[in-house]
């Protein structure tokens, strides 16, 4: 157990200090490559225009009830296939390698841990969007932010961008941080990377389009299902990160960047105003702890999508507050990480 745990904080730390490398493998994109043949095969090839989001089931086009139970069936087997690929390799990988030597096993389960969490390289490609913001650099901070995000960003303006790279953060906080930290925490690397297949699937073939309403229904709802605990952590560890980043006021010099009481609020009344029964409460949590005001009616392709704001609009959006907003995403981080160490102790006293 002692390995384990050293394993799982030297990935956190790699992670923190390097992300994700371009030129390093990563099973993500294998899971992705997984996922596109089969979804090749299971569907056929995309057709102009299938991929893109919609807001209503409408945007499916009409199938017959017939259809619709095959896409269904399609879909569960395509979860079924990518899960039980993701569980065999990685558990191939982790069981072999410390059935060579229990070094090799705390190499190999560190950097796998190292590959679940995301919290460097959504720091990254977030601050690309800040940097260029600061230069007074629009079009190139619309490339970066849509890099990011599957909205139409030629149209935002430089707080619309800003807003748009805090959307992201605050979001990816819960699953791309703190949800996979938590499942390999309970069940080790394999979960974690079960985790992150799930997720995958999601973000590839989870969103409402004539393509993906009903083939994509299985993996939408079971990351629904897999994420309802953690986000609702996260959000919590946003709010304790803004109390502990407001007391030491680390990464600042302005007073009262972090308004806890607003986090605690704001995400109390506004969580469930979003579409995602998990995204809101870490989007919520955030703009309160920043004193902004998020979401509202999105662009994507040519259709104006009407949402509801989260947040108060007491200032305008900043690029500091992309900064502001992956400090909040750290202070969480590091506190999950202990959290999640102790939940490893205190499984192992029990086991």
């Amino acid at each position: 157990m002692t390995l384990h745990m050293l394993a799982f904080v030297s990935g956190f730390l790699l992670d923190c200090l390097f992300g994700d490398p371009y030129w390093m493998p990563h099973p993500v994109r294998f899971m992705g490559n997984l996922i596109s043949f089969l979804d090749k095969k299971l569907m056929g090839e995309k057709h102009k225009g299938e991929e893109k989001k919609a807001d209503a089931p409408n945007g499916a086009g009409v199938k017959d009830d017939a259809t619709i139970r095959s896409e269904r069936r399609k879909g569960i087997l395509l979860v079924i296939c990518v899960l039980a690929a993701t569980a065999i390799v990685s558990g191939i990988i982790f069981l072999g390698a410390y059935a060579i030597h229990q070094i090799a096993g705390f190499v190999v389960e560190a950097i796998m841990t190292y590959q679940i969490l995301a919290a460097r390289c959504l720091q990254k490609e977030s601050t690309k969007v800040y940097t260029a913001l600061k230069k007074n650099d629009l079009l190139g901070a619309r490339y970066a932010v849509s890099m990011i995000v599957g909205r139409d960003t030629n149209v935002l303006d430089e707080a619309g961008v800003a807003r748009a790279a805090v959307e992201t953060v605050a979001e990816s906080t819960s699953d791309g941080v703190i949800a996979p930290m938590l499942y390999t925490a309970l069940g080790g690397p394999v979960l974690g990377m079960i985790y992150k297949a799930v997720n995958t699937m999601d973000s590839m073939v989870g969103y409402k389009s004539s393509r993906y309403l009903y083939f994509g229904r299985a993996a939408a709802k079971l990351d629904d299902v897999i994420n309802w605990v953690p986000a609702r952590i996260s959000a919590l560890l946003l709010i304790a990160g803004s109390a502990f980043l407001s007391v030491t006021r680390i990464f600042s010099k302005e007073k009262a960047v972090y308004n806890t009481k607003d986090a605690w609020y704001i995400w109390r009344r506004d969580a469930k105003k979003h579409a995602s029964p998990n995204a809101g409460h870490t989007e919520a949590a955030c703009a309160g702890a920043l004193g902004i005001r998020l979401a509202g009616d999105t662009i994507y392709g040519s259709k104006v999508i009407k949402k509801p704001y989260i947040g108060d609009d007491k200032r305008a959006v900043l690029p500091e507050d992309i900064c502001r907003c992956n400090y909040l995403m750290y202070a969480a981080a590091v506190l999950g990480e202990v959290i999640c160490v102790i939940l490893m102790i205190l499984l192992n006293f029990i086991g």
